[in-house]
């Protein structure tokens, strides 16, 4: 399988134009993962096509759950980033609580939001799983309000659904 990095620009502005976006990036992924199992490298990677191919983006990256209540800075695209998050705290740490993505319209109204980065004005966080426990999370920070709905959750998972099933090769 070879790689190829498509030069689109994105439109956010319908589900449609959204739903789009997704598939391609799921094609440029499992294209630029195939064959590769190295977790930080696939994240890596997977950090830069999400930051540099979607558009309204300040921030993407991920958080490794390190012990069972703390969330450590791994592989990302943006401005330098908080090191470490505890369980439940902020949007991450919530996130790895509940299990399940979180969309979040203004960071500003999310009780105990970190900010790590003053431009951000809403996020997406959306947990990864391996043998069916979290292992961490995959977080995009954007500096416009309302940037994230649920298609972009339900496409940020599909794409994370590609990076888990590296860890299984």
């Amino acid at each position: 399988m070879t790689f190829h990095l498509s030069d689109t620009t994105y439109g956010t502005d319908t589900p449609e134009a959204k739903q789009a976006m997704y598939a391609d990036l799921r094609s440029q992924l499992a294209g630029l993962m195939h064959g590769e199992t190295d977790w930080i490298a696939n994240t890596a990677n997977f950090s830069s096509l999400v930051f540099n191919t979607m558009p309204g983006l300040n921030w993407a990256g991920f958080y490794f759950l390190k012990t069972q209540d703390e969330l450590v800075l791994g592989p990302f695209q943006g401005k330098p980033a908080c090191i470490r998050i505890k369980r439940g705290r902020g949007v991450c740490g919530t996130t790895v609580e509940k299990g399940e993505a979180i969309v979040v319209a203004d960071v500003h109204a999310f009780p105990g939001h970190i900010a790590c980065d003053v431009n951000s004005r809403s996020e997406l966080v959306v947990p990864v799983f391996s043998q069916g426990e979290i292992i961490g999370v995959f977080d995009l920070d954007s500096p416009l309000p309302n940037r994230f709905d649920q298609v972009d959750a339900e496409g940020i998972g599909s794409l994370v659904k590609i990076l888990e099933q590296t860890l299984e090769a």
